[in-house]
């Protein structure tokens, strides 16, 4: 019943925020509903986390096969706990944030919260497609209305892509459902298909590019920064830190393990187009003068490295990509509140028009600093452990893909470091001259996440064991 809760809390009290008014309507409700969803997640994960409480099977759409079916492996466990962390973070680090119609505001980003657990509990397919769209059309409406000047031209883009890219997912779906012998949606049962070579080969594309898509990698990423840059910054948390994590996750959990043989054919041109995207991503990052456009860039290099990890095909590289997802979510959402604690007080995101911001709020510089090194993967922060699992399984791959993804590391460190030094280093400008130190709710957030940057830096084991199950099932198709 764990996963059923995960679902059930921020989806009624999503529902119940939309009737919330007010200018801060629904705003301490979504944070008392967050905080309870986070601790039933730690319940489930720690304390009740026999597989009875971690599963759940009942009728659902017994006419065509499926099921409500829903459970927790190791993977779902890591990516529900990371969910559940991230909306508290969230909804406290943008407390000061006002939303015109809040309360509708917080309803949609609570559906959202629903959507993203559904996705990583579903063991039955068309559940799994069913909350994939839950999670993605709240986003719609919380890009389109409260989100910047070019939020339409923006959002239209997102929609069609992620339109495309669900057409597609939902074809393939149909075809594997039409394959299995009782017609059937469920897990276990699209696992246990034979598929012949020229079937993998095409409906792998069809599911392949819709998670692409999400993730996204090179070259299906146009959409990307525009959203990032013009979406209201909790809902851009969201995106990057948790919601691209369900195309990695569904490539872990539904492409490889059904389409093993494809997944070995294209894995050389799955890899070097990630690089590509790696290398291209970071170079653009260190042209930007927009905060936020260089987070997003930043986002879509770590991603491709992860997507090249899964399609190296061994143990090593899928643990770091399984460990990444987790340490990456908490990464990226500490640059993004630090880049909404800069755009709240100073109005601007501009690099140009930043600079000796240290001087007025040391506690900010300092919290940014750590996330800038766990961002580059220093030694003991979180994110070394991950990138050192997915270099080592990149290298056992393929040496020179290595290298050249390598490349990577430094280029990150660059435009890292240069974000740092331009924001808040050097002799304070007109924008920064009357700067304060940042409010207590947002030192509280980024002081949670940075604890739990050294935290798994230090001691990364915890997360390490929880993937091993699931890379062994993986392994083992593939």
């Amino acid at each position: 019943m764990v996963p059923v809760l995960l679902i059930l809390l921020p989806l009624i009290t999503g529902l119940v925020s939309f009737f919330m008014k007010g200018e801060n309507g629904g705003k301490a409700w979504a944070l008392a509903s967050s905080i309870l969803t986070l601790l039933v997640a730690l319940g489930g994960i720690f304390l009740y986390n026999q597989p009875a409480h971690l599963t759940y099977d009942t009728s659902w759409l017994t006419s065509v096969g499926s099921r409500f079916s829903v459970g927790m492996d190791g993977m779902g466990k890591m990516l529900c706990l990371l969910t559940a962390v991230s909306f508290p973070i969230i909804f406290l680090a943008t407390s000061k944030n006002n939303y015109k119609d809040s309360g509708s505001f917080y309803a949609l980003m609570l559906l959202t919260q629903a959507g993203l657990t559904g996705v990583f509990v579903a063991t039955d397919c068309l559940l799994f497609y069913f909350f994939w769209e839950l999670a993605l059309i709240p986003v719609y409406f919380l890009c389109s209305k409260w989100g910047g000047e070019k939020r339409i031209a923006v959002t239209f883009k997102f929609f069609i892509y992620t339109f495309i890219g669900s057409l597609l997912m939902l074809v393939g779906i149909l075809y594997l459902y039409f394959q299995t012998p009782a017609h059937s949606f469920a897990i276990k049962d699209f696992y246990a298909l034979q598929l012949s070579s020229e079937q993998q080969n095409c409906i792998f594309w069809l599911m392949f590019i819709a998670f692409a898509i999400k993730m996204p990698i090179f070259p299906f990423h146009t959409w990307q920064p525009d959203a990032y840059e013009q979406s209201p910054t909790a809902t851009t948390m969201v995106l990057s830190g948790i919601m691209v994590k369900m195309g990695i996750f569904a490539v872990v959990r539904w492409l490889v393990p059904i389409f093993p043989e494809a997944t070995k054919y294209y894995s050389h041109f799955i890899v070097v187009l990630s690089v590509i995207g790696m290398i291209y991503a970071s170079l653009i990052a260190i042209k930007q003068d927009d905060i936020k456009r260089l987070i997003a860039y930043s986002s879509i290099a770590h991603i491709g490295l992860m997507a090249a990890a899964i399609f190296a095909g061994n143990a090593i590289g899928l643990k770091g990509v399984m460990v990444q997802m987790f340490n990456h979510g908490i990464n990226v959402i500490g640059l993004w509140i630090v880049a909404n604690a800069i755009e709240q007080q100073l109005g601007t995101r501009k690099f140009s028009e930043l600079g000796g911001l240290a001087q007025k709020a040391p506690t900010l510089a300092i919290l940014l600093v750590i996330m800038a090194f766990a961002n580059i993967a220093l030694p003991l922060t979180n994110a070394f452990v991950g990138e050192f699992l997915m270099f080592n399984g990149l290298f056992q791959f393929n040496v020179y893909v290595t290298a050249v993804a390598g490349i990577s590391i430094i280029l990150g460190a660059v435009y890292t470091l240069n974000m740092v030094q331009k924001i808040f280093y050097g002799n304070t400008v007109i924008a920064t001259e009357n700067a304060k130190e940042i409010s207590g709710n947002v030192q509280l957030a980024l002081v949670v996440l940075t604890v739990m940057i050294i935290v798994l830096g230090v001691y990364p084991q915890p997360l390490i064991n929880l993937t091993n199950d699931t890379v062994k099932a993986i392994i083992s198709v593939h």
